[in-house]
C-alpha cells in the first residue's frame, strides 16, 4: 500500500497549478490526525507550501528552480474551492482604472469569507472579509469600480465617477449606475448625480 505523504503528493500533482490542498478533502485518503501530520510532512520536506492553516499549495518546478503558485491564480483557486468571493482590493482596482498611480505595496484581496492571510513563499497575502456592496459584480468592470470609489472614499467619488463616465463602456457605467440602491447612501448619491447630471 502507498504511503499517505506519496497519495499526498500524487493528488497535489494532478491538481492544477495553485490549487489549494486541504485537509478535508483528503479525508478519503485516511483519517484527519494522519493528513494533517502528513501535510505537514510534506510541508516540512519543502514538497508542499504551507499558505495558511490547514491549507497548502504545491510549488511550481521550472528549470529555474522551484517557487511558489502566482498569487491570482491561488486566490481564483481558494475562491472556488472554499466557494467564496473574493476580488481585488480597491486600491488595485483604482489603479488598474487608472484613478490613481499609487502601485498597491501588499496584495490584498476583499473576500467574503473570514479574514486571513496566506503564505505563498516569501509573499504574503491578505484577505479581508468586506461587506456584500463591495464584492458585487466580482469579476466586471462596474465591480472594479465600486471597490475602487470605496477605497477612494466620500471626498473623492464624484470627480473619479465623472473620469470612469469617460473611461468605461457605456454598458458597464450603465451596470454601476443600476447598482446604486445596494452601495451606501453617500456613493448612490454621488452616482447618482454624475449619471444624471
Amino acid at each position: 500500500m502507498q504511503r499517505l505523504t506519496e497519495q499526498i503528493l500524487e493528488h497535489a500533482t494532478r491538481l492544477s497549478e495553485g490549487t489549494p490542498v486541504a485537509a478535508k478533502s483528503l479525508l478519503h485518503l485516511g483519517n484527519r490526525a494522519a493528513v494533517d501530520q502528513a501535510l505537514s510532512r510534506l510541508a516540512e520536506r519543502g514538497q508542499l507550501i504551507r499558505a495558511g492553516r490547514g491549507v497548502y499549495l504545491l510549488p511550481v518546478t521550472s528549470r529555474f528552480g522551484t517557487r511558489a503558485p502566482s498569487v491570482e491564480q491561488a486566490v481564483e483557486a481558494l475562491a472556488a474551492q472554499r466557494g467564496e468571493v473574493i476580488v481585488s482590493s480597491g486600491a488595485a482596482a483604482a489603479n488598474s482604472l487608472g484613478l490613481t498611480t499609487q502601485v498597491p505595496v501588499r496584495s490584498v484581496y476583499l473576500t467574503s469569507g473570514r479574514t486571513r492571510k496566506m503564505s505563498l513563499g516569501k509573499q504574503t497575502v491578505e484577505l479581508r472579509h468586506a461587506p456584500r456592496w463591495q464584492l458585487a459584480m466580482p469579476h466586471r468592470p462596474a465591480g472594479q469600480a465600486v471597490r475602487a470609489l470605496a477605497w477612494l472614499g466620500p471626498e473623492k467619488a464624484e470627480a473619479a465617477l465623472k473620469t470612469l463616465k469617460r473611461k468605461l463602456p457605456p454598458a458597464a457605467f450603465s451596470e454601476l449606475v443600476a447598482a446604486a440602491p445596494q452601495l451606501p447612501t453617500w456613493l448612490a448619491q454621488s452616482v447618482g448625480k454624475v449619471a444624471h447630471g
